[in-house]
């Protein structure tokens, strides 16, 4: 009986191996996706474009989110909802998803609404969310700030049998990412992503080049992580984040602040970075002029990051 099993193992890693010498092609949805916006009464409403992860679909617009969005909207802001994979209209797999189209979306739809103050644009995102809004901030200087839970600090494949494509394309291009060894299948079939994870995180090389470019981003950013994400490393990675920004802000006029919360404090934390990020932007003279500071903890729980706005 035994040998059973040992024969469909090794069936299933032959036929994933020659499954991962193809590229997929492009799903017939690419560059496609789903958006709702919710609006309070007003008018020059912030605009938070909230993303959800690596489940799929549109989590912002659904019911268990509500009392959030209530939250965002009582405070101030309009939320824009979007579902970039594995939704209506847009591609069932996060393969090679569009940084352009998504960016172009956001744009479109806040200039259609004359509420929306399109010079207060904020992207959140969780995990895989996470990755996709450090991605798209970096890259595109209208979105003002960031905030991203249980995030990754490079770009990892795409969410495919093969994963042998990047979770994102820019320009046509795919963008850099941490290639999945061989040995990874293994733990991913058990269902062991952390592991998975952290076997491609192996590979110095290529996580050097898939590194975001969190300095880039044209705004605040708040991280956050919690030790005990069983999903990937997240821990690890928002200290990558923090790390890089060390090495490049800290030579510009730019501060970083890093302190802990409690994960009591967790609910609450993203709203008065929202509330500070908001006011700040309406008062950008108060950003200015201050001296670089920095403070580091490697074991902090929770990670929450401050790149003061400078413009």
């Amino acid at each position: 009986m035994r040998w059973m099993y040992v024969l469909a193992g090794v069936v299933t890693v032959v036929l994933l191996g020659v499954v991962a010498m193809r590229t997929p092609s492009l799903s017939a949805r690419h560059g496609k996706v789903d958006a709702h916006l919710f609006l309070h009464e007003g008018n020059q409403q912030p605009l938070v474009v909230a993303f959800g992860g690596g489940s799929g679909g549109n989590d912002w617009e659904r019911r268990y989110l509500k009392r959030k969005r209530d939250s965002l909207l009582a405070r101030g802001f309009a939320l824009l909802a979007i579902g970039y994979f594995k939704s209506e209209q847009s591609p069932a797999a996060l393969d090679r998803i569009s940084l352009n189209a998504i960016a172009d979306t956001i744009m479109a739809i806040a200039s259609r609404h004359p509420q929306v103050d399109t010079s207060r644009i904020i992207l959140m995102g969780g995990s895989k969310g996470g990755e996709l809004v450090l991605n798209l901030a970096s890259r595109f200087p209208q979105f003002k700030g960031v905030v991203a839970l249980s995030t990754s600090h490079v770009s990892f494949p795409a969410l495919t049998i093969a994963a042998n494509t990047s979770s994102w394309q820019y320009n046509g291009q795919e963008v850099t990412y941490v290639p999945a060894p061989f040995k990874t299948i293994v733990p991913a079939l058990k269902g062991d992503l952390y592991t998975a994870f952290s076997m491609m995180l192996e590979n110095e090389a290529a996580v050097q080049k898939a590194e975001i470019e969190v300095e880039k981003i044209n705004g605040p950013i708040l991280i956050v992580s919690g030790k005990d994400d069983d999903q990937w490393p997240a821990t690890q990675m928002s200290n990558e984040i923090v790390k890089r920004l060390a090495r490049t802000i800290l030579n510009t006029a730019t501060g970083i602040l890093c302190w802990k919360v409690g994960m009591q404090r967790l609910s609450t934390t993203w709203i008065r970075f929202l509330r500070f990020w908001m006011r700040s932007l309406k008062n950008r003279n108060d950003a200015l002029g201050l001296r670089p500071s920095l403070w580091l903890t490697a074991s902090t729980d929770i990670f929450v990051v401050w790149k003061k706005f400078v413009q």
